[in-house]
């Protein structure tokens, strides 16, 4: 043995040892776990502050385009589903124009569903077959998606689906397309399938997505089910995972489906879905963090003939009202089984997306006002607690006057947000209205027409 060949020995000898301590000592770290709060909150601080993010739920469930539980609600086969996958060519695929149409739109960052409950991959997984490199697009559609969003300077989200309908060691539940219509029927369904076998392919494909696209800002995992015939934490074996998760991505940000709520190391954030919350999200009586996900419409995936979408106005209360709480929104896209996005959807995102052209100040960097602000009637309240400014959102324009309750020493300056055209401080137009106005309020002189803005902003600079 030469002298080079006995370094080169060395060196590969201490390497192996480096790889092989490094995941050791860092699940061991993460067993501990012992984050500080303001740890926590230096680690999601940009998503804090930027607010708004694109989900898109794109699989083979756009081809059938009748919604992305397609599989399950009508109980089709593997057999039956494999059209789907036998045709899957979405040859109009330009993440590049995904990713500038989300930017423009305002949203910062976007969650790309990887895999969802059919169990079709995005990505190049050595672990399956049933993955887009083996349809005819023949892509990795995951890898181009991440250099697209990462050219526009959007961070980067995956979601991956706990569920799987496809993999044959996952045992049919009560969600399953194979589900019985007899308690007694599920043993026997569930004969053969080892839901070992499948968890160990859950955390391989997981650290796959984690190790082989550079770094990931935000990791989606849904959704766990307990109870009869569900799923839970221990069929994910949910602990072991998110050490893994934790150790592979220190600073990613993990949402709250992993049926680990009790643990801190389990989840960053809460996720109502479809749905608007009362008040700021709490857990063992403190605000936590929070997204709110929604969609366009009643379907997550593309859907031809759903036509029950969102106005521009009720998009736009999603977003304000979210934030005005505390939170962020997560609105999503369905592509086509072409890859492109449907002319609604272009359409609902240029909107928002003129409207954030003007107003996004109001949005990114701020969170729930004050509670010694009150909210004007038909209003809406975001604060920036590091500019000191108050926004108010009008839903409804309201007529000239415009009374401020309370805000009387507070306000150095008001302007709309849209223009930075002065609206002025003043008395009141009218006795009725001077008798109304207590000592301790404001009144603002609005022009009687409003403004060309589908929801018009007031920029309140405060005194010091």
């Amino acid at each position: 043995m030469t002298l080079n060949n006995f370094k080169e020995m060395r060196l590969a000898t201490f390497t192996l040892i480096l790889l092989l301590a490094l995941p050791l000592s860092g699940i061991a770290q993460n067993e501990k776990w012992n984050e500080t709060e303001q740890q926590k909150e230096d680690r999601l601080a940009w998503w804090t502050n930027d607010r708004f993010g694109m989900f898109v739920h794109w699989g083979l469930y756009a081809l059938p385009a009748r919604h992305e539980w397609v599989q399950m609600r009508e109980r089709l086969t593997t057999e039956q589903y494999s059209k789907y996958f036998e045709r899957f060519n979405p040859d109009l695929y330009n993440p590049k124009e995904w990713a500038r149409k989300a930017k423009e739109a305002g949203m910062k960052y976007v969650v790309l569903t990887t895999k969802h409950h059919e169990g079709f991959c995005l990505f190049d997984s050595k672990y399956t077959d049933y993955k887009s490199t083996n349809t005819p697009i023949a892509k990795d559609l995951v890898k181009e998606y991440v250099e697209a969003l990462r050219s526009e300077g959007l961070k980067v989200g995956f979601y991956y689906s706990l569920i799987d309908w496809h993999h044959p060691h996952y045992t049919v539940d009560r969600i399953h397309p194979l589900r019985p219509n007899n308690k007694r029927d599920y043993k026997k369904l569930n004969k053969g399938r080892d839901m070992n076998i499948y968890r160990e392919y859950l955390h391989n494909q997981i650290k796959e997505l984690l190790s082989n696209y550079g770094t990931v800002d935000l990791l989606w995992l849904d959704y766990s089910f307990p109870g009869e015939f569900g799923k839970d934490r221990n069929d994910w074996d949910s602990e072991k995972l998110i050490d893994m998760v934790r150790t592979l991505q220190p600073g990613i940000i993990v949402n709250d489906r992993l049926d680990l709520k009790d643990m801190s190391k389990g989840w960053d954030f809460t996720t109502p879905e479809q749905f608007k919350v009362a008040e700021w999200p709490t857990y063992d009586g403190k605000r936590i963090p929070w997204e709110t996900c929604q969609t366009f419409s009643g379907s997550w995936g593309y859907y031809r003939d759903e036509h029950t979408w969102k106005d521009t106005k009720q998009l736009l209360v999603l977003l304000i009202e979210s934030v005005s709480k505390g939170g962020n929104l997560l609105l999503n896209v369905g592509p086509t089984g072409r890859g492109n996005f449907d002319e609604r959807a272009d359409k609902a995102l240029a909107a928002m997306g003129n409207w954030m052209k003007y107003n996004s100040r109001a949005i990114y960097g701020c969170t729930q006002a004050p509670e010694e602000y009150s909210v004007p009637d038909h209003s809406l309240l975001t604060y920036n607690p590091e500019t000191k400014r108050l926004y108010i959102h009008l839903l409804d324009y309201p007529l000239q006057n415009f009374r401020l309750k309370g805000m009387k020493g507070k306000v150095k300056y008001a302007q709309f947000l849209h223009d930075a055209s002065e609206i002025k401080i003043s008395a009141p137009y009218g006795h009725w209205i001077k008798e109304k106005l207590g000592e301790d309020d404001l009144n603002l002189s609005l022009p009687v027409t409003k403004p060309n803005v589908e929801i018009p902003v007031i920029e309140i600079f405060l005194e010091d």
